[in-house]
Formats: structure tokens, C-alpha cells, sequence
């Protein structure tokens, strides 16, 4: 298997929102990326969302001219499944089904190199389900990004059964090196860390929404000027420790029972589902989109992500 040093060349199976931010990332620092889809319109769809995503960099002071061009630069992109012969690490970025995944790694690692590093973006399907189609699949693991991934900077990184420990120490290392934020999830547990503290909370948040505690624009306004707030700077741990256990403990002793502990999507969420209302995707979700209104709450997103991300982090 490949060290970390020996990595140059990266294949992204998936041109679309992620696998486009992805390749930027690589690009910036140094790799020579290849984005890889099945679809000609795929494609041309994720050149122009790195353009998108550069320019949004630059209007907001986050990389020069200079440096968006090279970023550009290094990144090709390709319809030939050839290019998985000569890759040095490949991350699939595909739709999130277990079946399309399995086919795709079926064919795609019998192409890699058998000293290839092999992973998946996988949101929270099991790798060692995934790495059963996979040849060689020491060398396989999850590497979960989050969206928008030139942005965010966490990454999960998930063994799974049959994945060496040198591959994910491989796959931490090449996180750090595009300055990441790596962690090691233990288990293959489904949704590994971040969706599973995602949706305890959405589920209490659909819980009050349902019972009428709150509106929704209030339960997302206790998010982004309380929790929200007080999480982009302490973990809960942290904040129990900060607050003191003795409080959190007695709180807890009447408070818990009381929460939600739904087992099925709550109805909040399962009527818009059912009426196709899918957010912005298809301008209209818990709030309406109308009137270009998607990309506005996307481009305003990204401006509050990387105002935050400079704040705490420094330069992206």
C-alpha cells in the first residue's frame, strides 16, 4: 500500500456537489486530480461547480487569482473508467445506494492498482458492507465528508471489518495534509458520528415543531443563536463540563423522558417528503424557494460558513 508521501494522483468517482468541492480542495494543496463521471452533462456540471465555488472564494478574499488558477489547473476531468488504472487514491462520491455503490466497486477495484488507497463518501452506509464488493479490501475505507467540503472541516474516517489500520491511518494523514480536521470512527457504526448526533437532534426538533411547542423559524433561530453558537466553539462534553455535571445530571433526571424517542420519521418531515417538497433541490421545503430563493439561501450559507470557519479556524 501507498504512504502518504507516495500520494499525487487522486481520483473523485462523482462529479456533482461534493465531488466537485472535493476536487478543489486536492487541487489547492498540490495534487493532481481527475473527477470521474458516467454522464457528459455530469461533467459539465462539475466544472461549473468548481467555477461557482472559486469564485465565491475569491469574492470573498479566501485565495488570490494566482492561486485559483493553478487550483483549476490541476483538476481534469473524465468519462474513461481508464483513469482508475494510474490513480494513487480514489474517493467515490456516487449516489447513496448500497446496490449502485456495490456495482461500482465490483468493476472499479478490479481496474485500481493494487497498492491504491480506495474510499468512500459514503453519508453512513456500512463500510464493511460496501468493501465486500471491493478486491483487496484491506485497503478500502470510509471517508466521509461534510457539506460544503471546502468549507467544513471535518472528516470522518471509518474501517471497516477487513480495513487495515495503515489504511486508515493513510487516509487520516492525506486528510490533514489538505488541512482537515480528521477523526477516527470505531465500530462502522450507521451514520457513523456526525449523522447520528444530526438526527437526535432533528428528531427533537420535528418533536416540538409537532406538538407546537415552536415554529420552525424559531426552532432554527434556538439553533443559530444558542446552540449553534455555543457548539461551533465546545463540544457537549465540554459544555456539561463548562456548566457542570451536577446541573446536566439533575436536568436530565426529568428531562429525558420527556423527549422524543421516535422510532419512524416524524410527520413534520414525512408530509413534505411525500409531497415532493425536497428543500432546495426542488424550491420548496420547510421554507419556500421561490424566485431564485435557492441559491440565495446557498450562496448565503456559504458566506456565513466561511465567516465562521475564518473566525475559528483561520485561513481555509
Amino acid at each position: 500500500m501507498l504512504k502518504t508521501s507516495d500520494i499525487k494522483k487522486i481520483v473523485i468517482a462523482g462529479a456533482g456537489i461534493m465531488g466537485a468541492s472535493m476536487a478543489q480542495i486536492f487541487a489547492r494543496f498540490g495534487y493532481l486530480v481527475t473527477l470521474y463521471d458516467i454522464a457528459p452533462e455530469s461533467v459539465e456540471k462539475g466544472k461549473n461547480l468548481v467555477a461557482i465555488n472559486q469564485r465565491a472564494l475569491l469574492d470573498q478574499g479566501e485565495v488570490s487569482e494566482s492561486l485559483s488558477s493553478e487550483t483549476v489547473s490541476r483538476i481534469s476531468y473524465t468519462l474513461k473508467k481508464d483513469i482508475f488504472r494510474s490513480a494513487d487514491f480514489v474517493i467515490e462520491a456516487i449516489v447513496e445506494n448500497m446496490q449502485v455503490k456495490l456495482d461500482f466497486w465490483r468493476e472499479m477495484s478490479g481496474l485500481s492498482r493494487d497498492d491504491a488507497v480506495l474510499t468512500t463518501n459514503t453519508s453512513g452506509l456500512s463500510i464493511t458492507e460496501i468493501s465486500t464488493a471491493v478486491r483487496k479490501p484491506e485497503r478500502f475505507c470510509g471517508m466521509h465528508w461534510v457539506n460544503p467540503p471546502h468549507i467544513v472541516p471535518l472528516v470522518e474516517v471509518i474501517g471497516g471489518e477487513k480495513t487495515a489500520e495503515e489504511t486508515v491511518k493513510v487516509v487520516y494523514d492525506v486528510a490533514l495534509s489538505v488541512h482537515k480536521h480528521p477523526v477516527v470512527v470505531h465500530g462502522d457504526p450507521q451514520g457513523f458520528l456526525l449523522n447520528r448526533l444530526q438526527y437526535a437532534v432533528l428528531r427533537e426538533a420535528l418533536h416540538i415543531v409537532e406538538k407546537g411547542y415552536a415554529s420552525v423559524s424559531d426552532v432554527d433561530d434556538v439553533m443559530k443563536y444558542g446552540l449553534g453558537m455555543r457548539y461551533a466553539c465546545i463540544g457537549p462534553f465540554e459544555t456539561v463540563d463548562l456548566g457542570g455535571l451536577d446541573t446536566f445530571f439533575r436536568v436530565g433526571s426529568y428531562l429525558l423522558a420527556d423527549l422524543s424517542d421516535a422510532k419512524d420519521v416524524l410527520e413534520p418531515l414525512a408530509k413534505l417528503y411525500r409531497e415532493g417538497a425536497y428543500g432546495t433541490k426542488s424550491g420548496k421545503g420547510f421554507y419556500d424557494y421561490a424566485n431564485n430563493g435557492a441559491e440565495r439561501a446557498i450562496e448565503k450559507r456559504d458566506k456565513d460558513f466561511l465567516k465562521v470557519a475564518k473566525c475559528l479556524y483561520g485561513d481555509l
